[in-house]
């Protein structure tokens, strides 16, 4: 059974070459729209907030603040490729976090092992998630919405609900707190796992062979792709990244508590999902993840500092979520419709 369903919708140049300006120009929105809207919207704010807005302070401030996000975005587009979902990346991290502070805090451990340990048990979880989707054969959705509250319940019970405190070494604070060329570097975090992921989805058989799976599986298995052993692939690497992506929450935070890590589930998924609706709509993709978690990280500080309120944060990213899932349907209806009228001609 799958979550999701990969399909592609960007025009090809012979669709393109077939269609009116006015068509042609349809089709291309959902490719460009998002880039141009992040645009549109850094353009807008700038002229409404000339002191905030367009500042360097504010550039920054919104690169270390939405590079957990879009680090969770990334480990959550995996499994997507391969049409399936890991709603883990925000049970895991509240997990995670706490326990990369707590191995050194509580029980003395040097940073380096306590890293290692973290990343060792991500891994240890997104192979469960795997083995219950493709051994147990349990929807995607289902079986890491269990493992996640499982996760959840474990940080409850380390914790008993109190914040874990104590003096970190400045070498594991510096996974977050370092500035390159006057940037964050979790900004550059996200770069380079975005050029990896390009590289590995896009220029790579591997990358071709999860969009097959995610398009359909059966067909994957009938061309000799091993569907198991490569989505199960994805649910490693989807733990691993959520657990280093805990470890630069825990180095950001610097306190382990059970009520910081859930608000990141939502706005991951809404990335992910609205990624698909650009660059490459219709699947997953990562510059498309990348453009869409920008898009919300503009659009969610300009609100903000014209005066937004508390709830607007979760309203603005439900909001976005629906607007995506329309905005692909209708290219999808839209696609559909000119092929028709083509083929006719």
């Amino acid at each position: 059974m799958q979550s999701l369903k990969s399909r592609a919708l960007e025009p090809t140049r012979s669709e393109l070459a077939a269609m009116s300006r006015s068509e042609a120009l349809i089709r291309l929105v959902p490719v460009y729209g998002l880039p141009l809207l992040a645009i549109a919207l850094a353009v807008f704010f700038s002229i409404l907030l000339p002191d905030t807005f367009p500042t360097m302070f504010n550039v920054r401030s919104i690169m270390s603040d939405k590079a957990i996000v879009a680090l969770l975005a990334l480990a959550a587009m995996l499994p997507m490729i391969a049409g399936r979902i890991d709603l883990t990346i925000g049970y895991g991290i509240v997990l995670w976090h706490i326990l990369a502070i707590s191995l050194q805090t509580v029980y003395g451990l040097p940073w380096p092992a306590s890293v290692a340990i973290v990343l060792g048990c991500g891994l240890l979880a997104g192979l469960v998630n795997g083995i219950l989707v493709e051994v147990a054969q349990i929807d995607s959705f289902i079986a890491t919405l269990g493992t996640g509250t499982v996760l959840y319940a474990l940080a409850l019970w380390h914790t008993g609900g109190r914040q874990v405190v104590g003096t970190l070494p400045k070498a594991f604070l510096d996974i977050n707190a370092l500035f390159v060329f006057g940037l964050p570097i979790t900004a550059f975090y996200v770069l380079g796992l975005a050029v990896v992921l390009w590289l590995i989805a896009e220029r790579l058989p591997l990358g071709r062979q999860l969009y097959a799976i995610g398009a359909s599986p059966k067909a994957a298995a009938l061309n000799g792709i091993p569907v198991r052993r490569y989505v199960m692939l994805t649910f490693v690497a989807s733990g691993f990244l959520t657990a280093a992506t805990g470890v630069i929450l825990a180095a950001k935070l610097r306190i382990g508590q059970a009520g910081v890590g859930l608000e990141y589930l939502l706005p991951a998924l809404v990335g992910a999902f609205l990624g698909s609706t650009t660059i490459k709509p219709g699947r997953v993709n990562v510059w498309g993840t990348v453009v869409a978690v920008l898009v919300l990280a503009i659009g969610i500080s300009g609100i903000q500092q014209l005066g937004g309120e508390f709830f607007v944060e979760p309203l603005f990213n439900g909001g976005t979520l629906i607007i995506a899932i329309a905005l692909a349907g209708y290219a999808q209806r839209n696609k559909r419709s000119i092929k028709a009228r083509v083929s006719k001609e």
